[in-house]
C-alpha cells in the first residue's frame, strides 16, 4: 500500500477553505496565535464538520494528521 502525500493546500481544500497561497497565509494570520492550551481541532473558528475532521484525523493518526500538526504549529506561532 502506498502512503498518500498531501500538502497544506490539500488540507485547506479538504476543509472546504480557499487553498491558494494568499488565502492560506491570510487564514493563518487572522487566526494566530492559537493559545497553547487550545488543541487545533477545538479552536472556535472551525465549523462543526471541520473540527470533527481534524479530531478524527489526529485521533486515528490518519493521512492528514501530519498536516494538521503543521497547521497547529503555524497557528501557534
Amino acid at each position: 500500500m502506498e502512503n498518500s502525500i498531501h500538502r497544506i493546500c490539500d488540507l485547506f481544500r479538504q476543509l472546504g477553505l480557499p487553498d491558494d497561497v494568499a488565502s492560506i497565509e491570510s487564514f493563518i494570520a487572522t487566526h494566530r496565535p492559537l493559545p497553547n492550551e487550545v488543541p487545533v481541532a477545538e479552536a472556535q473558528f472551525w465549523t462543526t464538520s471541520q473540527a470533527q475532521f481534524l479530531r478524527e484525523e489526529i485521533g486515528r493518526d490518519g493521512d492528514w494528521a501530519e498536516l494538521v500538526d503543521i497547521l497547529a504549529s503555524l497557528l501557534s506561532q
